[in-house]
């Protein structure tokens, strides 16, 4: 995960931090978003559960139980992610859902830090933020959700300052849930899905700073254009996931609880992205699904730049007003299939690569094929090329404010907007 930078505080920057995510919507599954930001004197970690009963233990004091009850464990390695167990570079913070005020009793978190073996309890200074859109330790009432903020002080892990640009850090997510007083826990949801906690070569990277990602020097030969064409026998296929424009908002509990993340929408015209703050509104949250084939483009070039195009024509109204959202590029590493990707079986996100401010805009003012969006993606197109494979890309954002939803059209729109199909515009060179 590539984690953006901010000069003043990090928390006041929700909708601009890198997210990630990673689990599953269901009566008995949590789903996460994360959220990774950082400032002059902190790491900022925030992550939105979705969980349809909160538990929190009221008489807590025990930092081994923490995890017996809705929490997450946040994982950090100084020295990346490498070493099969965690030494003194290593530290395990946990927060713990509680009913208390701005930040946590010291009782509902702890810090543990790696002794070459294993880990031992440590006294380290951080802070957690428990929020929560549900009732507690009541399941007549099904709930939405939770969230947990982790405040690191770089001061707390031996550093006199931020990181510089482009350190590498080992980075591992673990979401725990209870769904009854009696328990037991469920079985602990991982991000990246493979990691062991006490392993930190099994964790991902964590960069400081966004990287230059961008068009590469060179005078180009060639332009390439790549969208659904059945005529030529280009297919792009993509699908959006969640809250989609066939799947908006629903508010029918059994439904969003059963069947909101088992639903396909691959056959749809237009595709919402959506995120915000209150968790409780996650049944708008949307994710949008493409995969491009890079055959068009001649062989044994070298991509100079490569440009998706996204064609926007409405979006999410009411009050207070929507406002511009930041929409983040993601690359994929599996492949999926466009008539069964599901918000649950959608493949996780590999990198953040890219990102673009896309304004509020309604097709009334305007007229097809809407506004042209555009991500710079030369990154990812050139290391798929290279590797002789498709560019798969997701799309998200880690918005804060209501009715923040941007509506674009798919590749299934009819020929008469051929021009407003996704697309991919790669400059090349010999």
């Amino acid at each position: 995960v590539n984690v953006p930078y901010f000069s003043g505080n990090a928390a006041d920057h929700f909708s601009e931090a890198a997210i990630f995510w990673f689990g599953k919507v269901s009566p008995s599954e949590n789903y996460a978003d994360v959220r990774f930001a950082y400032d002059q004197t902190k790491l900022w970690v925030y992550v939105a559960v979705f969980d349809r009963n909160l538990w929190y233990n009221p008489s807590q004091s025990n930092p081994s139980t923490l995890t017996d009850w809705d929490a997450i464990t946040l994982l950090i390695s100084l020295n990346g992610n490498t070493g099969s167990f965690p030494d003194a570079s290593s530290y395990r913070f946990i927060g713990a859902m509680s009913w208390t005020g701005d930040y946590s009793e010291s009782r509902y978190q702890a810090a543990y830090r790696g002794n070459g073996s294993g880990w031992n309890l440590a006294s380290v200074n951080f802070k957690t933020r428990p929020g929560y859109r549900s009732p507690f330790n009541d399941n007549n009432t099904n709930g939405r959700g939770w969230a947990m903020t982790f405040e690191i002080p770089f001061s707390s892990l031996g550093l006199s300052g931020r990181p510089s640009d482009g350190v590498l850090w080992g980075v591992g997510v673990q979401m725990h849930d209870r769904d009854s007083q009696a328990g037991p826990p469920q079985p602990v949801k991982s991000w990246p899905d493979f990691m062991q906690r006490d392993n930190p070569s099994t964790w991902a990277q964590l960069r400081f700073g966004l990287p230059a990602y961008g068009a590469q020097p060179g005078n180009p030969a060639g332009t390439t254009l790549i969208r659904e064409d059945p005529a030529k026998g280009i297919a792009v296929p993509d699908a959006g996931v969640g809250g989609t424009i066939d799947n908006l908002c629903p508010g029918d509990e059994n439904f969003i609880w059963n069947q909101w993340g088992n639903l396909n929408f691959g056959s749809g015209t237009g595709v919402n992205l959506q995120n915000q703050s209150d968790v409780a509104d996650w049944p708008c949250f949307s994710k949008y699904y493409i995969t491009f084939p890079l055959t068009p483009i001649p062989s044994g070039k070298t991509i100079l730049s490569a440009k998706l195009i996204l064609h926007q024509w409405g979006g999410s109204n009411g009050y207070p007003p929507p406002v511009a959202s930041l929409i983040q590029a993601f690359t994929v590493k599996e492949d999926w299939a466009e008539g069964s990707i599901t918000w649950n079986n959608a493949p996780p996100p590999l990198e953040n690569v890219s990102q673009a401010w896309v304004d509020v805009y309604f097709m009334p003012t305007n007229g097809w094929p809407g506004a042209a969006r555009s991500w710079d993606v030369t990154y990812a197109a050139i290391r798929a090329y290279e590797s002789g494979q498709p560019l798969r890309l997701a799309l998200y954002e880690a918005d804060s404010n209501y009715h923040s939803g941007k509506h674009f059209t798919t590749s299934e729109t009819g020929s008469w907007n051929l021009e407003g199909r996704p697309t991919l515009e790669i400059k090349w060179s010999n």
